[in-house]
């Protein structure tokens, strides 16, 4: 039987901390500073799974469980876009966004962010275009965490890419199975 989506709704409270200790035991642990930018007032816009699912992220990014290989870090967590003179657009490239209306989850490795937008999806926000590009989207933060943690598995050999990519592809996430920046295309 195939993965679906409503099955991963409750991933980062329920099973979150068990893969991460099945994977990454021994990974050194992201490190966040202790007035790193509140996430509650973000968590008041958000759906009430999204809204879950961030704020035990959130707890566990501050608590400093979680592997740095998700290339969290005081650079790429709760990035204020603002103070950085750093613009948002939407995926039409013309709406202009702002700080209240995205929250920085982590880095992709060259320089773009990952997003929580308000209606509880996940992006890459693109730092060349300052755009969220809408072929990177993620269902909801449950998805997009599950789906991390399994693709820096990969990538650090603690799994194999047979073990998780019919699973990538049932849940038909356009961040994993875009043909350019998909995370498929860079295990690929």
């Amino acid at each position: 039987m195939s993965l679906t989506v409503d099955q991963l709704t409750g991933y980062v409270e329920r099973d979150l901390d068990a893969d991460v200790a099945r994977w990454f035991a021994e990974a050194p642990r992201a490190v966040v500073p202790t007035g790193t930018r509140p996430v509650a007032p973000f968590l008041a816009r958000l759906p009430h799974d999204a809204a879950v699912a961030l704020a035990g992220f959130d707890r566990r990014v501050r608590a400093g469980t979680l592997p740095d290989v998700l290339d969290i870090a005081d650079w790429s967590y709760a990035f204020d876009f603002k103070a950085n003179d750093c613009r948002i657009l939407d995926s039409d490239y013309d709406t202009e966004l702002s700080d209240d209306d995205v929250w920085s989850v982590g880095a992709d490795g060259g320089g773009n962010y990952f997003v929580v937008l308000t209606n509880g999806r996940v992006a890459v926000w693109f730092h060349e275009e300052e755009v969220i590009e809408e072929g990177t989207q993620f269902d909801s933060v449950d998805v997009f965490v599950w789906t991390m943690v399994r693709y820096h598995a990969v990538r650090a050999g603690a799994l194999g890419l047979s073990a998780v990519e019919a699973d990538f592809r049932a849940l038909g996430q356009p961040g994993v199975l875009d043909p350019e920046v998909g995370l498929l295309a860079y295990l690929s």
